[in-house]
């Protein structure tokens, strides 16, 4: 699978899971019954498919410049902690806000967000490319 639809059906099946995980972090720091850490799950995960997206098609065009083809484990790191480094710049000033909490705490619970979808992305990466097979990039 290639193109597009390689893209989309890695972005649906990414942030499907992802919207249950984080909907979950944020019901359990806001500690309240409201539907308010389900909606900031919502958001963070729509803004979430954006940078996905353009990230990716981003590393992608890098990852054809270079010599060596497929992805071994550096390449994997480099592209889980390159996405979800971007991806906080983001998502702490909405945390901030949203949760009415400090910097610091934004910065936490950002910080153990990152720490766990770093991990999950690269063996969600993985497994991805060992169902669908890798990118044309990549071969």
């Amino acid at each position: 699978m290639q193109g597009i639809k390689r893209r989309i059906t890695y972005v649906f099946f990414y942030e499907a899971i992802t919207i249950v995980l984080i909907s979950m972090a944020f019901h359990a720091w806001a500690d309240d019954d409201s539907g308010h850490p389900v909606l900031l799950g919502v958001i963070t995960v729509v803004l979430a498919v954006i940078w996905n997206t353009l990230y990716n098609t981003l590393f992608e065009s890098w990852e054809k410049t270079l010599i060596t083809r497929g992805r071994g484990l550096r390449r994997r790191i480099l592209h889980a902690v390159g996405f979800e480094v971007g991806f906080v710049a983001v998502t702490l000033p909405i945390f901030t806000w949203w949760l009415s909490i400090s910097l610091w705490d934004a910065f936490l619970l950002d910080a153990g967000l990152t720490l766990f979808f770093m991990f999950f992305t690269f063996f969600y990466n993985w497994l991805f490319d060992l169902i669908f097979g890798l990118p044309v990039s990549a071969q």
